[in-house]
């Protein structure tokens, strides 16, 4: 669909990669130019026969559209001798392999990291995996739920009155990919300039405490609190009232950093001018019940401008259904449409980095199952003769699929 471009033109990456985070990595790096290998099942990946909310476009799911661009689609049965020496073929040719099976997955399938290695001491390995390679949570499901409850995400999420939530969302697989990329980048960074090849692993646990950075470092280092959430509508339980979530009489405002006597005026409180900004710690459940009293009284078109007004950091509350008429989103181009392989419509987030201004194309579309097969074996140094016989036989497969 667009031209090639990017800094990792010319690097070679095989992805084994399933579910979300180890795809969206790889899509990552994709954009940026490199040559992504999705090596999947001869029934297709996990995310590609499965969608969130049950949704396919023309067949299509919703998490292939998510992170299947800018990727060849290469279906082999690796229990299939032949299959697997085509793969390891394909492996000496390649820079990165990625992959985020259980740990050990890879051992068995016969392509470890010493065997990796030894067919191309060149090569890149990154793992992202749930736990750490070993450990006693190693054997776990990574499963980004599972991680928000366990990292104090979900306990630090809701209200102090109501107890803990889980994120609408999947920020800790999101985050692991954006860990993992830039690991990745590093490492060829590394390796060409002193010819070290790593081996680079990331894992879901502490993706979700880097997530939480700040709140973490605060706590383990014994910022006063009154518990793990904001009471009286606060967004979290660190920072100063009023800053959280507040009803307006037809919707909802985040009011962001601000004193609280900012809020006096335009909520016609005279009472909270006589806070302080210390107070804003010490007082911030009195404050909170202040500040959500005054707006109650007000509708959204009443509330917006007293904000902007008195300098008071705001926004209203939206759904995603307002994100493409928001005029900034539209402005960077974040949302991108294109076609399915059945010509139906499809939406898909842009490349969230810009270069010299420009973000990278789509090059393709998510592919169909197996769509490049026989041009990638072909690429591995197969024959004609070997790549009918390996279809022949049910090893690699070619496709118009989108779903297995």
């Amino acid at each position: 669909m667009g031209k090639d471009m990017g800094a990792l033109d010319g690097i070679r990456i095989l992805s084994f990669n399933h579910f979300l985070s180890g795809p969206a990595a790889a899509q990552h790096l994709a954009d940026m130019g490199a040559d992504v290998i999705a090596i999947e099942p001869i029934g297709g990946a996990f995310q590609r026969n499965w969608a969130v909310a049950n949704r396919f476009v023309d067949e299509t799911s919703v998490n292939h559209i998510t992170t299947g661009r800018n990727k060849r689609s290469l279906a082999l049965d690796l229990k299939a001798p032949a299959a697997l020496d085509a793969v390891k073929r394909l492996i000496a040719t390649a820079d990165v392999v990625m992959e985020n099976f259980r740990p050990g997955t890879m051992d068995k399938l016969g392509l470890g990291e010493a065997e990796l290695r030894r067919i191309n001491p060149r090569i890149i390995y990154a793992a992202t995996t749930g736990y750490g390679a070993d450990g006693p949570y190693a054997k776990r499901p990574g499963q980004d739920v599972l991680l928000q409850a366990m990292t104090g995400l979900a306990a630090h999420t809701g209200s102090l009155e109501a107890g803990p939530v889980a994120i609408g969302t999947v920020p800790i697989d999101h985050h692991a990919a954006a860990l993992t990329a830039g690991g990745i980048v590093a490492a060829l960074f590394e390796r060409e300039r002193t010819g070290t090849a790593r081996k680079v692993e990331v894992n879901m646990l502490q993706a979700a405490l880097d997530l939480q950075g700040e709140s973490i470092t605060a706590w383990m280092n014994g910022a006063n609190r009154k518990g793990p959430r904001g009471e009286a509508g606060l967004a979290n339980w660190f920072s100063p009232a009023p800053y959280g979530i507040h009803a307006v009489r037809d919707g909802h405002v985040m009011i962001s950093m601000c004193k609280p006597a900012d809020l006096a005026g335009p909520l016609d409180l005279p009472e909270l001018a006589a806070f302080t900004e210390e107070d804003g710690f010490s007082r911030r459940g009195e404050i909170a019940t202040l500040v959500q009293r005054g707006m109650a009284r007000l509708t959204m078109a009443e509330a917006l401008p007293l904000l902007e007004a008195a300098g008071v950091w705001h926004t209203p509350v939206e759904d995603y259904d307002a994100l493409p008429e928001n005029p900034q989103v539209k402005h960077l181009g974040a949302f991108v449409e294109a076609e399915t392989r059945g010509g139906a419509s499809m939406v898909m987030l842009a490349h969230p980095v810009r270069y010299d201004g420009e973000t990278p194309a789509i090059r393709m579309t998510p592919p169909a199952l197996g769509q490049h097969s026989r041009e990638l074996l072909a690429e591995a140094g197969l024959g004609q003769d070997e790549i009918d016989a390996l279809i022949e036989a049910g090893a690699a497969a070619q496709t118009d699929r989108m779903r297995g």
